[in-house]
């Protein structure tokens, strides 16, 4: 058995994964900080830009507020090259729609195409995590693959491998579904509703159903190696 703590400013949660050896003893395995960054980035990214340009919006029109939202966008991509020298990957993807369909809609005097960006981000992830697993390299067994090797800890996909492809699927699925009720919500439901599923609704189903697939993983898990 072996704990696993993620690198952070904060005291860490802790997640606790058996097979995961070196030498054959326990040791801890310390993930890459990249992954608290890449959720900041997820999150944050997405969702201030979208309050902004809805609070903006509501009070002085849409031109100001695509306005607002791609200011921000673009200064969220600024701040983080300013503060750690490099941007990262899902910030340049979910602020860099931001600006490319915020000039859209600024060149057709229409706001639909900024509300689409979280429906097509989503989308993106939704085939990519979905045809990992198609091409038999799991999205999620390449995280931990790759998290454990620098840690010098050896993996047993044999063990892993399904459940991280089941997991992989699901995740896949969630997106797929929620880049569909996004891409509704922004034809047909008001900014503010829209807003409220991008900045509320999807933050808050995600960390629940990641939590819930934490907990599945965790047990299908033990009870594969229980079962040995």
């Amino acid at each position: 058995m072996v704990w696993i703590l993620p690198l952070s400013s904060k005291p860490p949660q802790v997640a606790c994964y058996p097979g995961i050896t070196k030498g054959g003893t326990e040791r801890q395995v310390n993930l890459p900080a990249d992954r608290g960054k890449a959720l900041r980035a997820l999150l944050l990214g997405g969702i201030l830009p979208v309050l902004i340009f809805t609070v903006i919006e509501d009070r002085f029109g849409t031109l100001w507020g695509l306005g607002a939202g791609m200011i921000f966008g673009a200064g969220e991509i600024f701040w983080e090259w300013y503060s750690q020298r490099r941007v990262e990957t899902l910030t340049w993807a979910a602020n860099g729609m931001i600006l490319v369909l915020g000039g859209v809609s600024l060149f057709t005097q229409e706001g639909l195409w900024f509300k689409l960006q979280p429906a097509l981000i989503e989308a993106v992830m939704a085939l990519v995590l979905i045809g990992s697993v198609l091409i038999g390299r799991p999205l999620m067994a390449i995280f931990m693959e790759k998290a454990t090797k620098q840690q010098g800890l050896q993996l047993d996909l044999k063990n892993l491998s399904p459940a991280l492809a089941g997991m992989t699927v699901r995740i896949g699925i969630f997106f797929g579904l929620h880049a569909a009720l996004a891409t509704w919500a922004a034809l047909h439901w008001s900014t503010a509703a829209w807003a409220l599923l991008k900045g509320v609704g999807f933050t808050v189903s995600a960390i629940v159903y990641v939590l819930i697939e934490s907990l599945v993983l965790r047990r299908k898990i033990r009870y594969s190696f229980a079962s040995k």
